[in-house]
């Protein structure tokens, strides 16, 4: 199935296409039409097309599997890539022979909030940065429990950003980090089209696909896991949708309003997404460091965060970059 490509809407009524806008966007934030500033937070989606588009995808969610286990796919043998209590991270292969050979994973996601995270998995997987969902699988042994999901995925034979940061023998250059995080910051902006909020921006949640210690245009990174993710406020569309899809902050990566509203929904946004994509930028400078390491407690960081201090310059971050970093935990 071919991407969505909806038009937006910002206040001034003009229509743009998303690409458009994520061009004018990383460049001086400036409509072309009006000469006016405005701002990712001004912008409203077409909200006929946006309903639709909700509608169709918990349609999706809840009917139509694309793929039947030990038919079209099959685990690996082995033990699982990844496992929590409510997900786990399959090896997988092809079965058929209709489909390109992509490396491939099964995620199975668990518990009454597992429908919510697959919707965000197919509704924003088109994206050069957002790791690629190929559709449902439907496996017999489980089709009884109501509360379980199974996607087939493309699999990040490199891991994750975080792994690739405690690999001491590879040197980062600068113009390699830059762009890791252009990537990053034009798949989130695609969730900011999309009226989504990912709430856990994270050097564990970006997978890497191709990487290249000298020329960046070799590098391929994709933003997943939604497990906290959440329609923002001004999405009225779905309401059983709307709460993010899991409770716990993500403490040291968490802008100082998510501590400060307890959690709330409202709190989550494109400005705490920024505050995080810093904490992101200044870890992978750090090579994997823990933010606030120095911190044992968790509650004592908290408390750090909120009365205002900032994390301490990298050693290898340049000057021009920095600025960009304490902007992102400024707004």
């Amino acid at each position: 199935m071919e991407p969505f490509f909806d038009p937006s809407q910002t206040q001034e009524s003009h229509v743009y296409k998303d690409k458009a806008i994520e061009n004018w966007v990383r460049g001086d934030d400036t409509s072309s039409l009006i000469q006016q500033i405005i701002s990712l937070q001004q912008l409203n989606q077409n909200d006929a097309r946006k309903r639709l588009a909700n509608q169709l995808e918990i349609s999706k969610v809840n009917e139509d599997y694309e793929f039947v286990l030990d038919v079209d796919v099959k685990k690996k043998n082995g033990r699982p890539l990844f496992q929590t209590h409510e997900k786990t991270i399959h090896a997988a292969e092809w079965l058929t022979t209709n489909f390109k050979r992509t490396d491939i994973v099964l995620l199975q996601i668990d518990g009454i909030r597992a429908r919510k995270e697959a919707s965000f998995y197919t509704r924003l997987s088109h994206h050069d940065n957002i790791v690629r969902t190929f559709g449902f699988v439907l496996d017999g042994s489980r089709h009884h429990f109501q509360n379980s999901i199974m996607l087939l995925q493309e699999y990040a034979s490199l891991g994750s950003l975080y792994e690739l940061l405690q690999e001491r023998s590879i040197h980062f250059d600068e113009k390699i980090l830059l762009a890791i995080f252009l990537q990053i910051i034009d798949a989130m902006i695609y969730l900011t089209l999309n009226n989504v909020v990912h709430g856990d921006l994270a050097c564990r949640n970006i997978l890497v696909f191709h990487f290249d210690a000298t020329n960046p245009k070799n590098t391929l990174v994709k933003l997943s896991d939604f497990g906290f993710s959440q329609y923002n406020q001004f999405d009225s569309f779905t309401p059983d949708f709307a709460q993010p899809t899991s409770n716990v902050i993500p403490t040291r990566y968490a802008a100082p309003e998510i501590f400060l509203s307890n959690n709330a929904t409202n709190a989550y946004s494109e400005k705490s997404g920024t505050y995080s994509m810093g904490v992101l930028m200044w870890k992978a400078y750090s090579r994997g460091t823990i933010p606030w390491s120095n911190i044992s407690n968790d509650q004592d960081v908290i408390q750090h965060v909120i009365n205002g201090n900032v994390l301490s310059r990298p050693s290898n971050c340049s000057e021009q970059y920095w600025v960009i970093i304490l902007q992102a935990w400024s707004l």
